[in-house]
């Protein structure tokens, strides 16, 4: 007869044997070095979080606030969603989630700590929002808004926990929240480019802000305390599921190793795929085949590409310099959409083996792909920042299409970096010693950015475009290409990790 026993019983007991293997003021120790961290680097960024957070004027107008209130609203619940919310450590997940303990107390804390994070993050949208596009002195009513902001922080973490506990509306729910990421970001790209749209009417009064800021607190608390009470239907797989996805968070964090994260998101996301495959013509390359196909089995992200061509319009009033290397780096990302397989390959190169194909020949039929989407990125990206007028005028999409290899070499260099070397030499700092290894693994790919300097020049200059300075863009990006597949592989090798 299985008997259940108290999770706070349980605990105390695991916490006895941790501290029983612990040295005298080790725990005291490592809360003081917390606290000295966050004062310290909060004594160093305070000023840059006040400028974002709360900047000396208001510069945004009313569609901007309206956008920024949708864009975190829909990244807020995608961010819940992808972490659960509710979720527990690998070891309680290992050793209490089965046992005959109370499944509501074993799940109550994250819910706590879920609900705090989620409003802490809601009334920071909230205070963003409130310094950023309401006139100074606040108009009555308007120093509610970060409580607002809370309050919608909470109504969403209720709403990504049905979510979590695979009702018919969750994949629905998270449609809605990329719609409303998509418009918020629309809104902010339309405001960049001048638009003016009357989207408010006033700001409600004291009285009416604060009766409904009070209803929708008691709504909140009784739908929480509904939630509590219902902890215990939410399915076992889907909180092994969210305790991975934080483990592995911890583990790319501490060993600073981000492939840690993007292999965990490809792998998640092809197990929940039906695919059902069209052959293409015969006379493709094998590998650049693969990548077509990979390419037509990601409608979303191709569709989430061609809106992120607007993005760079937000930027059309910073320097330059900084457009130039916003719109390179743009197409580094776009052209990384089917470099998963690549990075498989250069972690076990045995397919590669059976196909015959050396590294030079692996490489060159992986550039196809990655060129011809970062080539077509380019050119809309620069042609919208034209027609907008941030640019002056001359062959935009030219230039686009000729920087399509630089972008492609970038995706595929940081796709055959691999693990993080941390045997390199470390570099001392006034601030203490900094390991290589990381810094290498973070910046690469970005190194090859350097092959599209001509453009940042055209750019930074803000001189009309002729077609030489398009000739010698291309030139660069073929020579920068052709010089990385040389320098980088070989006929009689096939690891592509060397990248």
């Amino acid at each position: 007869m299985t008997t259940a026993v108290s999770v706070a019983g349980v605990r105390r007991w695991v916490r006895r044997t941790q501290s029983a293997h612990k040295e005298r003021g080790e725990t005291l120790g490592n809360f003081y070095f917390a606290v000295l961290f966050v004062v310290i680097v909060g004594g160093m960024v305070h000023k840059q979080l006040a400028a974002v957070f709360w900047p000396g004027s208001p510069h945004a107008s009313a569609l901007a606030g309206t956008g920024l209130a949708l864009a975190l609203t829909g990244g807020l619940y995608l961010v819940l969603r992808r972490l659960g919310p509710l979720s527990l450590s690998r070891p309680a997940t290992s050793w209490l989630l089965t046992a005959p303990v109370s499944r509501r107390r074993l799940l109550l804390p994250s819910l706590g700590w879920a609900t705090v994070g989620a409003a802490a993050a809601g009334a920071l949208g909230g205070f963003a929002i409130l310094g950023h596009s309401v006139a100074r002195p606040l108009p009555d009513g308007t120093a509610f808004l970060p409580a607002l902001g809370a309050l919608v922080g909470g109504v969403l973490l209720l709403v990504a926990l049905g979510a979590q506990t695979e009702r018919w509306w969750s994949a629905r729910s998270d449609d809605v929240a990329y719609l409303l990421l998509a418009a918020g970001l629309a809104a902010l790209v339309a405001d960049s480019a001048g638009a003016v749209v009357s989207v408010s009417a006033g700001w409600p009064s004291r009285p009416v802000v604060t009766g409904g800021v009070a209803v929708l607190t008691g709504l909140t608390a009784a739908f929480w305390l509904v939630a509590v009470r219902r902890l215990e239907w939410t399915p076992h797989e889907r909180i092994l599921e969210a305790s991975k996805t934080a483990g592995t968070l911890a583990d790319s964090a501490f060993g600073v190793e981000p492939s840690f994260v993007t292999e965990m998101v490809e792998r998640r996301y092809w197990a929940r795929r039906k695919l059902r495959s069209r052959p293409l013509p015969a006379r493709l390359p094998v590998l650049t085949a693969q990548d077509l196909l990979m390419l037509r089995r990601r409608p979303r992200r191709l569709l989430w590409l061609a809106g992120a061509t607007t993005l760079p319009a937000l930027l059309g009033h910073a320097p330059g310099w900084v457009l130039a290397v916003a719109v390179l780096a743009g197409g580094l990302f776009a052209g990384g959409v089917t470099t998963a397989s690549l990075r498989t390959d250069a972690g076990n190169p045995w397919m590669l083996r059976m196909l015959g194909l050396d590294s030079r020949k692996a490489i060159l039929q992986r550039l196809w792909v990655p060129g011809v989407v970062a080539a077509l990125w380019y050119a809309a990206a620069l042609t919208l920042l034209r027609v907008l007028g941030d640019l002056p005028a001359g062959p935009w999409w030219a230039l686009g299409l000729g920087l399509g290899p630089v972008g492609a070499v970038a995706a595929v260099r940081k796709a055959r970096t691999g693990f993080v070397d941390n045997s390199l030499l470390p570099l001392d700092t006034p601030m203490g010693s900094v390991s290589t290894g990381p810094l290498i693994a973070a910046f690469a790919g970005f190194d090859v950015l350097l092959l599209g300097l001509p453009t940042v020049v055209q750019i930074a200059q803000g001189d009309p475009l002729s077609w030489t300075g398009v000739a010698v863009q291309a030139g660069v990006a073929a020579f920068g290409a052709r010089a990385y597949l040389s320098g980088t592989t070989d006929t009689d090798r096939v690891e592509l990790s060397a990248g």
